[in-house]
């Protein structure tokens, strides 16, 4: 099948890799170089990497695709599909309805919950035991289109954000390979999604990524895991911000919420119900290390408060 793909991150390369084995991929279109870290170097996506590894006839990075200007793209390598995983810009509708066989999208949740910018961190931070990844059929809508396949992918309680991200690349990638074949094999029939059941997964920033102390331990683990290794939840120690990588629902005395409750054998904090031991951390300025190796140079006093 002449596949187009478009994508951006790391998550996409997985799927943009099997696509190359098994399909003619006739068009890569990726997000715009951009300036990264400090020094403001501009660097290019993870998936443009990939193509360029792999010697893709054309790489395509276009700014919008509002104006127009995209459909000579389409029109010059006529596509018979076009797989969307995580690319980053809104597909009007001369893109969407362009390919004999749509635009198929790779979601990383079992739609129609978590829909949106974060599902794997959010699966996570909401206590899911399940989530999964599916393939649509792209609409106009914010990940509305009908599902064409799904699978599940069990989540252990101490699965980390980043650790369901892998899965969900090897899953995913193994699931657009097999909607390829079963599309043009006239194998399946799309399926309406159930607007009444679906949920939200928005985009994370700065507040919705802090502890928030008043919650229980169950749910700053939660969220704790679901952040690690990045964006990474944080809190406030000594007026320097922490990232907090791991911790642990612990049995302690009652405190204030945030106050630290001791700092044996990592930092115990008090929450809205119970308590937890933060066990890897990151203060501001500092390498990230283990709680014991931190509290080795940094005393933090029983009392003191976390915000």
């Amino acid at each position: 099948m002449k596949v187009m793909f478009m994508g951006t991150p790391q998550i996409a390369t997985n799927c943009l890799s099997v696509l190359f084995e098994k399909h003619d991929v006739c068009c890569v279109v990726t997000k715009e170089d951009k300036p990264k870290g400090r020094g403001g170097v501009i660097c290019c996506s993870a998936v443009k990497e990939t193509a360029q590894r792999r010697r893709c006839a054309e790489i395509v990075q276009p700014k919008t695709l509002k104006d127009g200007k995209f459909l000579s793209v389409l029109q010059k390598h006529n596509p018979d599909v076009i797989v969307v995983v995580a690319y980053g810009l809104i597909l009007p509708k001369y893109v969407l309805e362009y390919p004999k066989y749509g635009c198929i999208n790779l979601h990383a949740s079992l739609l129609p919950k978590y829909r949106g910018a974060a599902p794997i961190q959010w699966c996570i931070v909401k206590g899911e035991k399940v989530g999964g990844v599916t393939t649509m059929l792209m609409d106009e809508g914010l990940d509305t289109g009908d599902i064409l396949l799904q699978a599940e992918v069990d989540i252990p309680p101490d699965m980390t954000g980043g650790q369901l991200h892998d899965e969900y690349c090897r899953v995913g990638s193994a699931l657009i390979l097999e909607t390829l074949e079963k599309l043009e094999k006239g194998e399946i029939t799309p399926k309406k999604q159930n607007d009444s059941d679906h949920t939200y997964a928005p985009m994370l920033n700065y507040e919705n990524t802090k502890i928030d102390w008043s919650k229980s331990a169950a749910d700053i683990v939660n969220l704790v895991r679901a952040l690690n290794p990045y964006p990474c939840a944080h809190t406030t120690l000594g007026g320097k911000k922490l990232k907090v990588f791991e911790c642990k629902a612990a049995n302690a005395e009652k405190g204030v919420k945030g106050e630290v409750l001791s700092a044996e054998g990592g930092l115990t904090v008090s929450c809205g119900d119970g308590a937890v031991v933060i066990t890897e951390l990151q203060l501001e300025g500092k390498k990230r290390m283990d709680a014991q190796a931190f509290l080795r140079g940094f005393k933090a006093e029983k009392g003191e408060q976390l915000v």
